[in-house]
């Protein structure tokens, strides 16, 4: 009998353990479950809490040329009211200084007063595996500024050149320095590559040219005509009432000793000498917000930004029609 009493006992004990060992095991198996859907769930968490980019929607940087700086504010103004979702962070700097971000991958989009030459874009496609596209939106000018008070107003590209090289020695004030668009499409245009003379000067950006002319009536300057030719900008009207912008030499009219003042009629017929070109620079492989903001500089609504700013749009032909009265 007692020997019936401990095997009894015994396989109790053998059920018991068995028991706590199946209890154990799924119970393990219970906590792995548990633990990989934590894991899967942080997963998903982690992918949806990721930064969404379409055409409306994301966040990039730019780098434009300071010269553009007033119609890029302005465009800017009217992208960010339709797609508030879009975080463009605008950085203005030289020319050079702009493309010098495009190569080193800190901005996804230049606007600066030239497009890529072969060598550059080959140089683009070897290291990202496709070329950036670019391509000009608008029109500018380059505004050669004067004291209100100043006689002389109107300039042969002749006179401009030789004040530029310094053999006429009057006072010359500029947007910035060498690295600048404005400046190298001079030294294009009018110096022939040959250096500026000691007696031009690099001011702190488009703002200070007006600000030397203003305090300065023997001195000219020379900056972007959106700083300037906009009638219905309070800044801009202020100023014009103590500097103005001479007329240059036209040098494809047909009546020789004609003179144009920069205006959006005058870059769009060809009249005024020193017009240059506003360029976008796109480094996109997949729509992104740099195609949803070059689309919508390209666009209506865009190009009527920079024809209300005075320039000449280059992607949409806008003309006045007649209206039928009843």
């Amino acid at each position: 009998m007692a020997d019936l009493g401990c095997t009894g006992a015994l396989k109790r004990s053998t059920n018991l353990s068995i028991f706590l060992n199946l209890l154990f095991s799924g119970m393990r198996k219970i906590f792995i479950l548990f633990g990989s859907f934590i894991l899967l769930a942080a997963c998903n968490s982690s992918t949806s809490n990721a930064p969404i980019e379409t055409t409306s929607e994301g966040e990039i940087n730019i780098s434009v040329e300071e010269s553009f700086k007033p119609i890029i504010e302005e465009q800017l103004k009217v992208f960010n009211s339709s797609y508030p979702k879009a975080k463009i962070h605008v950085y203005y700097k030289s020319e050079i200084a702009c493309l010098k971000d495009l190569t080193a991958d800190s901005t996804r989009m230049i606007i600066i007063t030239r497009g890529l030459e072969k060598a550059e874009q080959a140089g683009f496609k070897n290291q990202l595996g496709y070329a950036p596209t670019f391509g000009i939106l608008a029109y500018n000018a380059i505004a050669v500024l004067v004291h209100k008070s100043a006689k002389d107003t109107l300039f042969t590209l002749k006179q401009l050149g030789d004040k530029l090289k310094g053999v006429d020695p009057q006072e010359v004030v500029m947007d910035g320095n060498n690295l600048t668009g404005i400046n190298r499409f001079l030294k294009d245009s009018l110096l022939k590559q040959a250096p500026f003379g000691k007696n031009v000067h690099g001011a702190n950006g488009s703002a200070d040219v007006i600000s030397y002319i203003k305090n300065n009536r023997n001195a000219i300057g020379f900056l972007g005509l959106n700083w300037v030719g906009d009638k219905y900008d309070p800044k801009q009207v202020e100023n014009q009432k103590q500097v103005k912008t001479a007329m240059v030499e036209c040098t494809l009219c047909e009546e020789t000793g004609t003179y144009a003042q920069p205006s959006q009629a005058t870059i769009g017929r060809g009249q005024y000498s020193l017009s240059l070109p506003i360029y976008y620079i796109l480094k996109e492989n997949a729509p992104g917000l740099g195609s949803g903001f070059l689309n919508f500089l390209s666009l209506e609504r865009g190009q009527l930004i920079f024809r209300r700013a005075f320039l000449v749009p280059a992607k949409m032909g806008f003309k006045k029609r007649n209206g039928l009265l009843n």
